[in-house]
């Protein structure tokens, strides 16, 4: 899945090569490249990166869009459980 981000932008706008942004993030230069493209990569190729670049773990989004927006948690509403079929 392609998610767009400002990685590039930032990176270019810092002068930094993908080579040192690789380097500083302990990652490739492919895997830069595949994330300035907009593929998917991991959590921890995330936090790797904007570190690197010099921004917080808050700050996420200003690097990667749509990470702000955690997943809601699925809560059961209270006293109002299925009875299953045998039981009492």
């Amino acid at each position: 899945m392609v998610n767009p981000n400002m990685v590039k932008k930032i990176r270019e706008s810092k002068m930094m090569s993908k080579a040192e942004l690789a380097r500083k993030a302990n990652v490739t230069v492919q895997t830069i490249d595949r994330i300035e493209k907009g593929n998917d990569c991991r959590l921890d190729t995330k936090r790797k990166i904007i570190l690197a670049l010099g921004y917080k773990l808050g700050e996420r989004s200003k690097l990667f869009h749509g990470d702000d927006e955690l997943p809601a948690k699925k809560i059961p509403a209270r006293g109002k459980s299925k009875k299953i079929k045998g039981s009492k």
